[in-house]
């Protein structure tokens, strides 16, 4: 039996998952991170897009996340995510619908321009998220 490690998943409104893992694929900042079981201590902040999970039992379970930060401490790897969809919410029509926000967001100064990014960058996650 492969070694496993405890994962919980948070957003501000509640607690998405906390289960027993095998492997967890993250979407960082940066690119994919995946993790297994006695991994060196990580913190990194995620950014959009899927987070895969191969449960204790065999299961595997896909989340989409968009934004917040990933730690992984003793065996333990806790995600604090701004958002977390599961099922119908991960759709075409809801990335078109981000899709059509980000259009609709003003970017000409500095800190507009980054926040118009960022929607853009969720929408397009989520619509790859989407054709899986």
């Amino acid at each position: 039996m492969a070694a496993t490690f405890r994962l919980s998943l948070v957003t501000p409104e509640r607690e998405v998952l906390g289960a027993d893992a095998r492997f967890v694929a993250l979407p960082a900042y940066d690119g994919e991170i995946g993790i297994l079981a006695q991994r060196a201590p990580l913190l990194t902040q995620l950014g959009a897009g899927l987070l895969r999970v191969e449960l204790a039992d065999g299961s595997k379970r896909q989340i989409f996340l968009s934004g917040g930060f990933a730690q992984m401490v003793e065996d333990r790897l806790t995600v604090l995510a701004e958002e977390a969809l599961e099922g119908e919410a991960i759709s075409r029509d809801a990335a078109r619908a981000g899709l059509a926000e980000a259009a609709a967001l003003p970017g000409v100064a500095p800190a507009e321009f980054e926040k118009k990014q960022q929607a853009y960058d969720r929408a397009r996650a989520l619509a790859r998220a989407a054709t899986r």
